[in-house]
């Protein structure tokens, strides 16, 4: 295109461009539920965009990918098919943009956790028989924003010295289902409240290990997780000072760990900030990686002298199994690109915190339909044949037929 062309304006969503909504049905009677939230400051009466529909119409967003933006949600919405099986009435670009003044995000919140219940109990022969815990693995990605967004906003950009603006999506992921369980908004700066062990702190759980690297290293954290009634594999700095206890000698499955003992970390630590329980390290060598993003092509993190220093207050398990969970911390890594670059949330439709959450909530519930479909953890193909059937290029036997492929290959 030569320079100074104007861009073609974007063709309307049309009837044609929006099928295979029956697959909404499972889903629309528990957003009903939402009708009544945020409705309390309507009192002429006259609101027509309520919370469900608002929610019904970001998942046509997020599996449909004719629609691409609120403007083509509000031209969605216009369409017959859209309004008569989503039970949506027409709205407004202005309605839409004002909606998340309106609406608070923890009744989604409460239906994610529904749906993941639907999914029913893990099966007997878990990934990891020697942890008693649901593996969690809990870590952030940023979603980049407009600049006037001033709350969210970094001082400069790591690279070019730009002012920049993001939120970050502190995540917690279900590393044995495959599947996102909680996702908590904060501006994207790393002091404060929007520290990420400061919100992991807030979220704790019982009955969970969690899963992290080693920005979340912090004894205080780990004597929070131990109180609660859950353990934890983390990742600690090459540094790190520690005093043998009981040093044992691998076994011959835990092939490439080369150190494992019971330790005594923090000593120099006041009394608070020491860890209050047995810890217990496993070192793994392993090929280090460096991610660069620092002006002049620098590393973005510490440098790795090529060993993994695993912190725990997983005593019994085998240090193979150590391994293998943190290992296994990289499905969220996946999972924020699946978020990311294959439900599109790299586009925010909306850059108010309560927006972001909504959405990211909706991204969750996303995630749990398309398990809840295919009995699988979701994944690109997948999603691509679902959305295929959506704009009306696969029809629903070759949508079953995929499916039924996907069963063949477990059996």
């Amino acid at each position: 295109m030569y320079k100074g062309m104007a861009l073609p304006p974007p063709s309307k969503i049309r009837d044609s461009d929006i099928v295979g909504l029956k697959y909404f049905d499972r889903l629309m009677p528990l957003l009903e539920r939402l009708r009544g939230v945020g409705a309390q400051r309507d009192r002429a009466g006259n609101r027509k965009l309520f919370f469900d529909h608002y929610c019904a119409y970001i998942l046509l967003f997020l599996f449909n990918p004719v629609v691409t933006s609120l403007r083509g949600i509000q031209q969605a919405s216009e369409l017959k098919r859209v309004q008569k099986k989503l039970g949506c009435p027409r709205a407004s670009l202005g309605s839409l943009s004002e909606a998340v003044e309106v609406f608070d995000p923890e009744p989604v919140k409460q239906i994610a956790g529904e749906l993941a219940a639907q999914l029913g109990p893990l099966a007997n022969d878990r990934s990891f028989p020697d942890v008693k815990h649901l593996v969690t693995a809990v870590d952030g990605t940023c979603v980049k924003t407009l600049a006037r967004v001033v709350q969210a906003a970094y001082l400069r950009s790591p690279t070019d010295g730009r002012s920049m603006s993001a939120w970050r999506l502190h995540t917690h992921f279900d590393v044995e289902r495959g599947l996102p369980t909680r996702i908590d908004v904060t501006g994207a700066g790393t002091r404060g409240e929007n520290d990420e062990r400061a919100v992991l702190h807030k979220t704790l759980q019982a009955d969970r290990c969690y899963v992290m690297d080693r920005g979340y290293a912090q004894f205080s954290l780990f004597n929070a997780i131990a109180a609660v009634g859950s353990s934890y594999v983390c990742r600690v700095r090459d540094n790190s000072a520690y005093e043998v206890v009981e040093e044992r000698p691998p076994s011959a499955a835990a092939a490439g760990v080369t150190f494992d003992a019971v330790v005594r970390m923090g000593r120099d630590r006041q009394a608070p900030d020491r860890p209050d329980h047995a810890m217990r390290l496993v070192f793994i060598p392993t090929t280090p990686h460096e991610k660069r993003g620092k002006a002049g092509g620098g590393p973005a993190g510490p440098r790795s002298n090529g060993v993994l220093r695993l912190a725990t207050n997983l005593l019994d398990a085998p240090a193979e199994v150590i391994g293998f969970i943190y290992q296994r911390r990289w499905m969220i890594e996946i999972f924020f690109r699946f978020l990311k670059h294959i439900l599109g949330c790299r586009h925010l439709l909306s850059t108010a915190p309560v927006g972001v959450e909504i959405q990211a909530y909706c991204a969750i519930i996303a995630c749990l339909l398309i398990a809840l479909w295919t009995g699988k953890q979701p994944t690109k193909r997948t999603y691509e044949m679902i959305c295929l059937y959506f704009i009306g290029w696969a029809d629903e036997e070759e949508l079953l037929a995929h499916l039924e492929k996907l069963k063949a290959q477990e059996v």
